[in-house]
């Protein structure tokens, strides 16, 4: 058995508008984008959407929104998405990036939030 959630929204942002569209989504959500200090391309807009991480990533890429799910296990928890449809697009680090039906984007990631919040919103699987 392995426990996931949804613990991201991602707004992927093309290196050309990063500006712009920082200062757009600071002001959607009233909220300043802090630079992360461990990834440069991650700006985190703290507490925009309460209990999941909301935050801006500079692609070399096209703009669009793509959500992470963390887990216990990221082996099992690719094995469930890929079963339920999802195809494999690449890997970065512990981070592979799933496509869902339909097109839209997904990372599997291993647990990020808090423990005790990861514990209380998880669901159990299989």
């Amino acid at each position: 058995m392995h426990r996931s959630r949804a613990y991201a929204v991602i707004i992927d942002v093309p290196e050309e508008a990063d500006a712009a569209a920082t200062a757009f989504w600071s002001g959607v959500f009233g909220t300043p984008a802090v630079q992360s200090a461990d990834e440069p391309q991650f700006k985190t807009l703290a507490k925009a959407i309460p209990d999941l991480h909301t935050a801006l990533q500079t692609v070399a890429d096209e703009g669009r929104y793509h959500i992470d799910i963390e887990t216990d296990d990221v082996e099992a928890e690719v094995a469930r998405l890929l079963a339920l449809g999802a195809t494999k697009v690449s890997q970065w680090l512990n981070c592979h990036v799933l496509r869902a039906p339909g097109g839209h984007l997904l990372c599997v990631i291993p647990v990020h939030s808090d423990q005790a919040l990861f514990d209380a919103q998880a669901r159990t699987w299989p």
